[in-house]
């Protein structure tokens, strides 16, 4: 006896295969954060031009960093937001660091 997997064809796919990604891309996230703890203020500065460099491959329109250094027992703390112009945009930045 074999078995068969069913495929969503063509007019099922609302239904059963694919999530409407106007739900999903409404423009309200554009910000990207990230947190990371370095060693030292150079690593993190180095690391902070590389995010830079990456959301500005990304940007339609300049994107705005926000990022700031804090002094940790263990080393320096980069936080950083990267608000980009759309929804997309952000989510092309956050993949691009995966």
């Amino acid at each position: 006896m074999t078995h068969a997997i069913k495929k969503c064809s063509a007019n099922e796919t609302a239904a059963c295969c694919c999530v409407d990604v106007g739900t999903i891309m409404d423009n309200t996230d554009c910000t990207a954060s990230w947190s990371q703890l370095y060693a030292d203020r150079q690593q993190a500065e180095a690391s902070l031009t590389r995010l830079t460099e990456k959301a500005r491959q990304v940007e339609s329109e300049p994107c705005e960093i926000n990022a700031r250094f804090s002094e940790q027992p263990d080393g320096v703390l980069l936080t950083a937001d990267f608000t980009f112009s759309c929804q997309a945009e952000t989510m092309i930045f956050q993949l691009g660091l995966r």
